[in-house]
């Protein structure tokens, strides 16, 4: 049986966190602008008029000022920012299939085989236009084959636009592109390929796998069939990774507060550690609470996307003053963290966002080698 033709759309929403902005300051619509921190923070999102200058996402904030002293700061609003995404999330989740959010403002859905009901490319560009309608924020598809299609003809239709490549010309699509447009290709992997006269990705296609595996090792077969148009990537349900949590049920039921405060501390960093370890960032926070005669209750709040440890662990000690019956025994304490989503560090816009990345970096760092439990806050139970 012949395996059906894929029909993958990605979808991302145009300078998102300056869109979101942009909504409170239209004033500032068509000049150099980007959000981040005037002094130690980071460009998260530029406008098109600040890129022409060279700011671009990531850059630090003092540099981009460097290239644009005329750019408008704007600072983050990350509640805003959260419940946007999932205004979009929602209205996907309505009419899709099945869909990956692959981060706060970039969706993947597989449209595979819906072509027996509905035209896929027209049924993109009506969702599309609902999120703007609805929104009011900009947003460009790229529809293709596979994953890695659809993410580039998505660049190459912005801004607030859309591209479909024909399934058989993906080849043909990427040939006259720079090598830098494959996802993954750093600066490093440039230099290299540039040393052996790789300029364009026809000159990746045109060079032998053991050529690109001598200089590249594994990577570079990888981007010979990248070059080719090719990418098995699955789009991965939305719903499967629905939430992380940890609990513990105690060998003597518990009145002390603090001490049931240390141990919501606890399982926090346990959970915490092991969401920054996949990568991930979440939007609801919920603990539970199982009393001596088993009753259960739990109770939870939906939260700006973070990954953070110092700003999960008031959240939940908050649920837990509104949920906890005072005098009564405690047997189980839970926390879970969900709506979980990728791509932590664009969601964290404070001016402090470098050193504190770097500090939970270095922790993790510590846990991966010496051991999870190594680290642990004075107020977690297992420092008591």
């Amino acid at each position: 049986m012949n395996t059906p033709q894929r029909i993958i759309v990605h979808l991302d929403l145009d300078t998102f966190f300056l869109s979101v902005e942009l909504l409170n300051h239209p004033e500032h619509i068509g000049k150099p602008a980007f959000v981040g921190g005037r002094e130690r923070g980071v460009v998260t999102s530029a406008s098109y008029e600040a890129r022409a200058f060279g700011v671009r996402s990531g850059m630090p904030s003092r540099k981009a000022l460097q290239l644009c002293p005329q750019a408008i700061v704007l600072g983050g609003s990350r509640g805003e920012y959260s419940r946007y995404s999932r205004w979009v999330t929602q209205i996907i989740a309505a009419k899709a299939p099945l869909f990956e959010k692959a981060s706060v403002d970039e969706f993947y859905i597989d449209l595979t085989g819906m072509q027996k009901f509905f035209d896929p490319l027209q049924w993109t560009i009506d969702l599309r236009q609902q999120i703007m309608d609805e929104t009011k924020l900009p947003i460009s598809f790229g529809m293709a084959s596979n994953k890695m299609m659809a993410k580039i003809a998505t660049d190459e239709a912005k801004p607030n636009g859309y591209l479909q490549v024909p399934f058989g010309k993906e080849k043909e699509f990427l040939a006259p592109m720079k090598v830098s447009k494959i996802p993954g290709v750093g600066e490093h992997t440039y230099e290299v390929l540039k040393a052996m006269g790789i300029v364009t990705i026809k000159d990746i296609s045109e060079k032998t796998q053991e050529e690109l595996e001598e200089r590249l090792g594994k990577w570079g077969i990888d981007l010979w069939y990248k070059s080719q148009g090719i990418h098995h990537g699955e789009v991965s349900s939305y719903h499967e990774a629905k939430s992380i949590s940890s609990e513990h049920t105690f060998d003597e039921n518990k009145l002390d507060i603090a001490f049931l405060k240390s141990e919501l501390v606890r399982l926090t960093e346990k959970i915490g550690y092991e969401l920054r370890q996949d990568g991930k960032v979440a939007g609801c926070i919920a603990v539970k609470i199982r009393y001596h005669d088993f009753e259960t209750s739990s109770r939870q709040t939906t939260v700006p996307y973070t990954c953070a440890d110092d700003e999960i662990i008031p959240v939940v000690k908050e649920l837990f003053d509104k949920l906890y019956k005072r005098g009564e025994p405690v047997r189980l304490l839970g926390v879970r963290l969900s709506e979980l989503t990728n791509d932590a560090i664009q969601t964290n816009l404070f001016d402090d966002v470098e050193r504190k990345t770097d500090l939970y970096k270095a922790i993790d760092n510590v846990k991966n080698r010496f051991g999870k439990n190594l680290i642990n806050r004075a107020s977690s139970s297992k420092n008591k």
